[in-house]
């Protein structure tokens, strides 16, 4: 593998590292972005500072809630947002 290929992979690896902490990607995805981190180092340590700041934030902030308040207009700005993007779909 060329230098330019293996550091397309580490950007893409290191761009989805979220996705996989969280278990927002399919299971293939995961496969391959494991097997990239077990061969290169230098993402399995960014991948390591990673790791250790969301288990820093999930300790620290873990246990709280938004207030119900807050929830609930995001909710509603979310719901103006879908229908927005609803409406300009059906526009000519």
């Amino acid at each position: 593998m060329s230098t330019d290929d293996n550091e397309t992979d580490c950007s893409i690896a290191l761009s989805e590292v979220y996705l996989y902490l969280d278990l927002e990607c399919s299971e293939d995805r995961r496969q391959l972005i494991q097997k990239h981190l077990d061969e290169c180092t230098g993402c399995m340590r960014e991948f390591g500072i990673e790791q250790d700041v969301k288990a820093l934030v999930n300790r620290c902030c873990g246990d709280e809630r938004a207030p119900s308040e807050l929830r609930e207009r995001l909710r509603f700005k979310l719901d103006q947002l879908e229908v927005q993007t609803e409406t300009r779909e059906h526009q000519p």
